[in-house]
């Protein structure tokens, strides 16, 4: 028994990394977890233990995505599992998780419902956590705050269409943008649903040139984003347009669609900019690894890894109840923002805690934050077609 006890404190703690591995989500999920596994490993690992990682890819397919929870948790033996992308595959996923009961902490996932469940049936879903992104009911509101201050407030924008793909997370937030933009002074001229496989937008971009609206919210993560963003320009729309666009983060986005997403606004969770004392160094050393920028997946992932094994040192084992208790009380300086949960273990947003930066692309593929306000590096620019 002894023997076997050492034996067990001597072999690693392994990480499950459930993701869409062909996307630059899923690469960055991976690259994220290795950052903070090295640094981790560096100083001793935890518990004296080393991190390693085993990564199970997802696709954004419900199905593939439940084998990839069952390769994790059945063949690997994972200790915790930190991913997810896609609301869909991540719901679908839920049950195998919790009847696995491993810990798992989501990076990728907005739609509410998944830690909605962790009060209705606390015994059972006490193992869901989500460090990231803030959940579609927060983006709303702060898309709002975005609505009311800087698209109302400043530059007098009172007309706003709003388009958004046929997803669960869109599903999840149009309504509750739709009906906050209202009481706040928008007028809504427009609010549509398209397919994630569209790649023809003229049709939807003629409704919104005919609805008149002065500002274009567009809510989408697997749809054609690039297709989007060159339509958009070669037609000369003559209205500015932003929102939630996710594969519009990715940091080669401006260099993708040849420098066609200028003046576009591209929420986003972090940028390069003193959020915290973690942020710059982040984006510094995960450029200096690959070459690239990190999209949102990676702060979460990144700060995830942390959160766990912070748990862990706290919790002195590897109990899961234990570990479950200590990340319910985590306060911990992450990459966009202190990370904290609330009691549906979802990450708690604004002020202190992560928000929504709303960054434009500007000339040469710049990004400037605009909103909130005092985070602001920049002036809002036009569509240089609309330049007077």
């Amino acid at each position: 028994m002894g023997a076997a006890a050492a034996s067990a404190q001597n072999k690693p703690i392994k990480i499950g990394v459930p993701t869409a591995m062909q996307l630059q989500v899923g690469r960055d999920t991976q690259d994220a977890i290795k950052i903070a596994m090295d640094e981790i490993n560096a100083k001793g690992g935890v518990l004296g233990r080393k991190l390693e990682m085993v990564v199970a890819d997802e696709t954004e397919n419900p199905e593939t995505g439940i084998s990839a929870i069952k390769k994790l948790t059945a063949d690997e033996k994972a200790d915790v599992l930190i991913g997810g992308y896609t609301s869909g595959v991540t719901l679908a996923q839920l049950p195998h998780i919790t009847t696995a009961k491993t810990i798992y902490l989501g990076v990728g996932a907005a739609s509410p419902a998944i830690t909605a469940k962790v009060k209705q049936d606390y015994d059972k879903n006490k193992y869901i956590f989500r460090v990231g992104p803030l959940n579609a009911a927060h983006q709303a509101r702060q898309l709002v705050d975005f609505v009311s201050g800087m698209l109302i407030g400043e530059l007098g924008y009172k007309k706003i269409a709003i388009i958004g793909e046929n997803a669960k997370w869109v599903q999840d937030l149009v309504p509750i943008l739709k009906k906050g933009a209202g009481e706040v002074g928008a007028d809504v001229r427009l609010t549509e649903f398209f397919d994630s496989s569209t790649s023809d937008f003229s049709p939807l971009l003629s409704k919104v040139r005919a609805s008149e609206a002065q500002f274009l919210l567009v809510i989408l993560s697997h749809a054609s984003s690039d297709t989007f963003a060159k339509q958009w320009y070669d037609a000369r729309v003559p209205i500015p347009y932003g929102g939630i666009d996710v594969k519009s983060m990715d940091g080669d986005f401006f260099e993708r669609v040849g420098g066609k997403s200028i003046s576009e606004v591209a929420a986003n969770f972090a940028v390069r900019a003193p959020l915290t004392a973690k942020t710059v160094p982040f984006f510094d050393e995960f450029k200096k690894r690959t070459g690239r920028v990190p999209v949102y997946t990676a702060f979460g992932a990144y700060d995830a890894v942390y959160a766990y094994a912070q748990a862990v040192e706290t919790t002195k084992s590897m109990d899961s109840d234990g570990i479950i208790k200590a990340l319910e009380k985590t306060s911990m300086t992450g990459v966009p923002g202190t990370l904290e949960f609330d009691d549906n273990h979802d990450v708690k947003a604004g002020g202190k805690n992560m928000n929504l930066l709303f960054v434009q692309w500007q000339d040469a593929g710049n990004r400037v934050v605009l909103w909130p306000k005092e985070l602001r590096t920049g002036k809002f620019i036009m569509p240089p077609w609309m330049n007077k």
